[in-house]
């Protein structure tokens, strides 16, 4: 049982370092690219609170169609 856990051990090691690396590459280009995305939009901000407000007024007036 001591031979197999001194060759699992460093394995799992190694392993949940890669699982980390990748993850904190993975978050790292992801915000990067956000952000790059915001500065090339033409607003220069986004528009996800106005989006769903006319999101919401286009379905109220559908609702209000139907009636």
């Amino acid at each position: 049982m001591d031979a197999g856990m001194q060759i699992a051990l460093p394995i799992l090691g190694i392993v949940a370092a890669a699982a980390v690396t990748f993850y904190a590459v993975s978050f790292s280009e992801l915000s990067e690219k956000s952000f790059r995305d915001l500065e090339e939009s033409e607003d220069g901000g986004f528009e996800s609170s106005l989006s769903s407000r006319k999101r919401r007024a286009r379905r109220k007036a559908e609702k209000a169609a139907k009636n």
